[in-house]
């Protein structure tokens, strides 16, 4: 299969060594021409522009989008409404909003342009040895054509199609929502050793638990690397970047009426992370020492 990649980041790059380790043909663009030039030397073809790169795919063509979501994503698939002919399709395997991925689809629907929003999993590792997606698109008829292709670059039973637009991000979103969950478990737990009594070997523990026992899994064997380069993780800051999934889980959550306590308080300790201190805790703090003399910590 022959088809058009946007995008060569960390994610895109290694994607398109995994489609041409399967022989698949890819057209590269980037708007950075280094990375353009880094896809080249691994066997991908290259292209200045979009157009340069649809007038290289044939027809129907398909084009995979693997930039940013919001305006990043906006902008690309508003270009390649202009650029794509009808029967042509796009892949949209961003972060994308799920409520954009159905903004997106009824632009390109009206141009004929199949649309599918395919959530991706399983980081730059996946992307590059076999990943995991979650496949939205209101033609099934139009998926078998692409279906070869996430048969080639997913692990097995790694991919699902999950039936009407919007759909296959929306799925992805709640699994970044359970994943927050659960790094935040993870990470709550060793704060606790860390606080105990006792001296735990971080990498060794991690190691044990990711053996045999109930809470085995891929993020506790990233735990046990961690620990491994840097046991009490000292050369880091405990900051938790987030790209807005897990409040989009919960704000979904809301609007459903379905509690999700667990998800809502990962999402807020992420955002508790960027502060350095709160001017809440200064209440608070102020107030425990009015009712009851607590300490104050001052500056």
């Amino acid at each position: 299969m022959k088809l058009g990649l946007i995008g060569l980041g960390k994610m895109g790059i290694n994607l398109a060594q995994n489609m041409l380790r399967h022989q698949n043909e890819v057209v590269g663009f980037d708007l950075n021409q280094d990375l353009v030039k880094k896809a080249a030397s691994l066997g991908a073809s290259s292209s200045t522009s979009l157009e340069e790169m649809a007038h290289q795919l044939p027809s129907p063509k398909i084009v995979w989008v693997m930039v940013p979501a919001g305006k990043p994503t906006d902008n690309t698939i508003e270009e390649l409404s202009h650029v794509l002919n009808k029967d042509d399709i796009v892949i949209d395997g961003g972060n994308t909003f799920w409520k954009d991925s159905l903004r997106h689809n009824r632009l390109l629907t009206e141009k004929g342009i199949h649309y599918f929003d395919c959530g991706s999993s399983g980081g730059w590792r996946g992307a590059l040895n076999g990943g995991n997606f979650m496949i939205g698109g209101d033609e099934p008829e139009i998926f078998e054509t692409i279906r070869p292709l996430f048969e080639d670059i997913s692990q097995k039973d790694g991919y699902l199609y999950t039936g009407k637009a919007g759909s296959g991000h929306y799925l992805k979103m709640v699994h970044n929502g359970i994943e927050y969950g659960m790094m935040e478990a993870i990470g709550e737990g060793f704060e606790v050793l860390q606080a105990s009594d006792f001296e735990y070997d971080n990498e060794a523990v991690a190691k044990v638990w990711n053996n045999g026992s109930v809470v085995r899994s891929w993020l506790m064997e990233l735990a046990e690397d961690a620990f491994k380069k840097d046991p009490n993780l000292d050369k880091i800051k405990g900051r938790m970047y987030s790209n807005g999934e897990g409040q989009w889980t919960v704000e979904d959550a809301l609007d459903h009426g379905v509690p999700t306590p667990v998800i809502a308080a990962s999402v807020m300790t992420r955002y508790r992370s960027m502060q350095d201190d709160t001017f809440n805790g200064k209440v608070v703090s102020a107030l425990r020492n009015g009712f009851g003399g607590h300490a104050m910590d001052k500056n």
